[in-house]
């Protein structure tokens, strides 16, 4: 059995780290002072696309890599902070052409490329509101999301909009312009109804005075699907700026010359936040690579792009460790000092794989798309226990409660409730789209309810628990699905579990298993019986699972969470709902 903790101490750090956890640290915060790393606009005013990229073309720093694009052959492009700020000049310049106004919705659909970037940030630029999509997202998704989003423009590529968006288009009245580009860098075929992207950016000016947004002026859009019916838009704003740069700073420890890489798509919340404005606005050098997953490829970026921070997700970190460590250690990562994953919680043995395989413990942290930024972390310098979120971050104020008709009680240590902050700061949401009442339901006095189930020990370090609508009610008990996972996952057969509850006439709910396995297991009643032993022995029977069922993999969405109510409503025979975030089969 591992410890219960890595100890870590600075003197083995290979960087100063940017922030260590004391109370005199905590103290001193202030996002205040933090906001002074920010120069606003030179008529006043905050933009986030400025901030991110114009503050460095402007500095000494102009020549510095922005993105290393990697292409598909193995080679790379680099752009510079000066170029970036150039063409993302043109784009904005493109839409102030086209009569396009702040205000208006840019939707991105692009695939990791340099249009992506160009759209996201010159349409901040112009004021428009940006909604990255992912080009996963079949056509039916596409269409929810243009309409819920009332988007006026797409900015997409030509073989995505054949496959995707044509059919769609008539019933689309609001998007008025659609601008394509070769998904191969060649010429962009005329389709009727739409623009040439590159023509329109030849001919556009490379000087671009950035509209007077404000903090408080909406900037982006994400969506997020609920267990049914539509998804939630969920509205930022370009004061989000400064919770990017700061957890950019201390959740991620990025320095200036750290060679980064997030492998989240944009269109996932993480993908935006901390894919492309983190990284930006701290100046350092971002690799871009949009293939899909490979061990292989990934490991080989880390090595030959001397990769020194990355940021992943658990699904990514159980398909590294399906594909053996045999194959990680093939591969040298002498520059790699800090891993972190986001998008689910990290399961104990994914941690100590990191450690004993990569020779980096892997840091989980938690937020959502409605915080805009990551609230709870465990930073670089602080002691891990792996299983555990970490601990708040400076500048964020965290509390267990539970909600009652008179208000909200606060719960002490090693109890379970929801996790809740205390608000304002600077990347909370600021709406539903369309869903005021959804919105204030978020909110106790000047508390946000987060909806997760979590608990604090002694020592401040916080567990996930589980949704508080995937908790399991078994004979007066609540069971979190992760922990029940966690007790699974530490057989040496099993690669990833996921479970649920099935309703019991006598328990109210049974726990019900599903089980995927590492390379050279078979599945087999000998195994399935040994595995239901396990879960007894380490759990109890109370807790441990009383169906198991082996998978050849489990659903996920894009960004990583297992889809629990996707296999309930399958083992119930229920409706599936909005599936449209769901991971393609590999």
């Amino acid at each position: 059995m591992h410890p219960p903790i890595i100890k870590k101490t600075l003197a083995h750090l290979p960087l100063a780290p940017n922030w260590v956890d004391s109370v005199q640290a905590r103290e001193a915060f202030s996002w205040q002072v933090e906001a002074s790393a920010l120069v606003g606009l030179p008529g006043g005013g905050l933009n986030l696309a400025y901030e991110a990229v114009d503050r460095h073309a402007q500095s000494a720093h102009r020549w510095h890599t922005a993105l290393r694009m990697l292409d598909r052959n193995g080679g790379s492009c680099d752009i510079s902070y000066a170029q970036l700020s150039i063409q993302s000049n043109r784009f904005a310049n493109v839409l102030k052409q086209l009569g396009v106004v702040p205000g208006e919705r840019l939707f991105v659909l692009c695939a990791r490329g340099l249009e992506l970037y160009l759209g996201v940030l010159g349409g901040l630029k112009l004021g428009c509101v940006v909604s990255p999509l992912f080009c996963a997202f079949g056509p039916e998704p596409i269409e929810t999301r243009l309409r819920l989003g009332e988007g006026s423009v797409l900015l997409t590529s030509e073989t995505l909009y054949r496959r995707k968006v044509a059919a769609i288009r008539e019933r689309l009245p609001a998007l008025k312009h659609v601008l394509l580009y070769d998904d191969n860098g060649g010429d962009t075929v005329c389709i009727d109804g739409t623009l040439n992207l590159h023509q329109l950016l030849m001919q556009a000016e490379e000087a671009f005075t950035v509209v007077n947004t404000t903090a408080d002026s909406p900037a982006l859009l994400h969506f997020t699907s609920g267990t049914t019916g539509t998804p939630k838009g969920v509205l930022h704003v370009h004061g989000a700026a400064l919770t990017h740069l700061v957890t950019g700073k201390y959740a991620l420890d990025l320095h200036p010359d750290d060679v980064y890489w997030c492998s989240a798509d944009p269109g996932w919340v993480t993908g935006t936040s901390y894919g492309i404005f983190a990284p930006l606005l701290l100046g350092v050098t971002s690799v871009v690579e949009g293939n899909e997953f490979d061990a292989e490829r990934w490991y080989r970026i880390l090595e030959g792009q001397q990769v020194t921070v990355w940021y992943t997700a658990p699904t990514a970190i159980r398909l590294l460790m399906k594909a053996g460590a045999a194959l990680a250690r093939s591969h040298r990562f002498a520059r790699l000092r800090f891993i972190a994953s986001v998008g689910e919680p990290l399961n104990p043995e994914a941690v100590w794989w990191g450690q004993e395989v990569l020779g980096l413990p892997i840091h989980d942290n938690w937020w959502q798309t409605e915080t805009g930024g990551i609230m709870i972390a465990n930073t670089v310098a602080m002691p891990i226990k792996p299983g555990s979120m970490g601990k708040p971050l400076p500048g964020v104020e965290a509390a267990i409660v539970a909600r009652e008709e008179k208000g909200l009680v606060f719960l002490g240590d090693n109890k379970v409730g929801d996790l809740a902050l205390k608000q304002p700061w600077p990347a909370m949401f600021r709406a539903y789209l369309g869903q005021e009442q959804r919105y204030r339901q978020c909110f106790v006095g000047e508390w946000y309810l987060s909806g997760d189930l979590v608990r604090r020990d002694a020592d401040g370090y916080y567990w996930f628990i589980g949704r508080s609508d995937d908790v399991i009610k078994s004979a007066g008990h609540l069971i979190g699905p992760f922990e029940v996972e966690n007790s699974l996952m530490e057989h040496p057969a099993v690669a990833e579990a996921a479970v649920i509850g099935k309703p019991d006439p006598m328990l109210g709910e049974t726990v019900k298993a599903f089980v995927s396995l590492k390379r050279g297991f078979i599945a087999s009643q000998a195994l399935h019986d040994e595995l239901l032993g396990h879960g007894r022995k380490r759990l109890g029977a109370v807790v441990a699972p009383k169906e198991l069922e082996f998978v050849q993999a489990l659903p996920h969405t894009r960004s990583g969470k297992l889809m629990r109510r996707l296999l309930k409503a399958r083992e119930l025979g229920l409706p599936e709902g909005d599936t449209s975030s769901m991971e393609s089969p590999s």
